[in-house]
């Protein structure tokens, strides 16, 4: 069961990874994605959201000044940090910023169950539903705006190379059917007690040569599929991806404004020696960055906050952000 699992162990289950040693030009192959952090316009409707349609549950929350920041989750993993931000022009969907956050669970059952939940909120807005070969994924938009991928991955065996790639597709998937396969009482019964983390975030950025500088170049995530017309896939460790960025809504777009929508992307890797590698990268492109100990800081061209950080991180770590 997930609640007898460490975050970490969770992540191994899900993603396949294994550690891996430091390097000077890539993230190590250990590195998975962590908690995404939203600035939101109505805190109640928005957790209940995420708690309704998506089985989470809210682990806890603190006041700061006028923001309210309350993090969400399955178990004791955190998944989302709300933060309440009066005042904030609502989510553009032409600026740079998020795509969506994919959420990504372990098997069929807990994928048909978590979209089956969103379905049923009449909050949500179903977007659509694709086989990609490496996954099968189901896509949704929350009550402000922010995009949302749920999505379970095939076994690393059965992926493909295509033309020196990863062979990723976009083909229809009935959701229908796919409910009707898999949807079972009691996984749908046992709602946050099944496991799931953030598998990957995908961005809208304004220019793809620059995301790949920042994005691949500077924090080192290895491209995987380039061949996506205005997109841009990467990752560590051979994951189909951790990170995406895309031009379909946002060519051209410059620094973001304050507004609602995404606050922080969180990255994981497994030791410090890995923070000072990323260190050394950011220094050597003259990069702005933070070193808080356990993590480092940065934005990317648009102004989208980067996190990478060490293991472990609680719900403590990110209210204290």
């Amino acid at each position: 069961m997930f609640d007898s699992q460490s975050k970490s162990e969770a992540r191994a289950k899900l993603t396949g990874d294994e550690a891996g040693a430091a390097n000077e030009r890539y993230l190590n192959p250990a590195t998975s994605m962590d908690a995404v952090t939203l600035h939101v316009g109505n805190l109640e409707n928005m957790s209940s959201y995420y708690e309704n349609a998506l089985a989470m549950v809210a682990l806890e929350e603190r006041s700061r000044g006028a923001e309210v920041h309350r993090v969400l989750g399955r178990g004791t993993t955190p998944l989302v940090r709300l933060v309440h931000t009066p005042g904030l022009p609502g989510v553009d969907p032409r600026e740079a910023g998020l795509f969506h956050t994919a959420f990504l669970f372990e098997d069929q059952a807990s994928l048909a169950a978590t979209a089956y939940r969103a379905s049923q909120d009449s909050r949500s807005k179903f977007v659509g539903s694709s086989d990609h070969h490496v996954s099968e994924a189901f896509y949704f938009t929350d009550p402000e705006g922010n995009g949302i991928e749920l999505y379970r991955d095939r076994p690393r065996d059965q992926w493909e190379q295509k033309n020196g790639e990863l062979r990723m597709e976009t083909l229809y998937l009935d959701p229908h059917a796919f409910l009707k396969s898999h949807l079972d009482q009691q996984v749908l019964d046992a709602g946050p007690d099944r496991a799931g983390i953030v598998g990957h975030v995908h961005l809208q950025v304004g220019d793809i040569a620059v995301a790949k500088d920042f994005y691949i170049d500077t924090l080192g995530f290895e491209a995987t599929v380039t061949g996506y017309p205005g997109a841009l896939f990467a990752a560590a460790g051979g994951y189909h991806h951790h990170v995406a960025m895309n031009t379909w809504n946002s060519p051209g777009a410059g620094p973001r404004a304050a507004r609602l929508g995404l606050g922080d992307v969180s990255v994981t890797v497994p030791g410090r020696e890995d923070l000072d590698a990323l260190i050394e990268r950011l220094r050597l492109k003259g990069a702005k960055f933070q070193d808080h100990g356990n993590r480092v800081t940065a934005s990317d061209p648009w102004g989208t906050h980067v996190s990478v950080g060490l293991p472990g991180t609680k719900t403590e770590d990110l209210l204290s952000r």
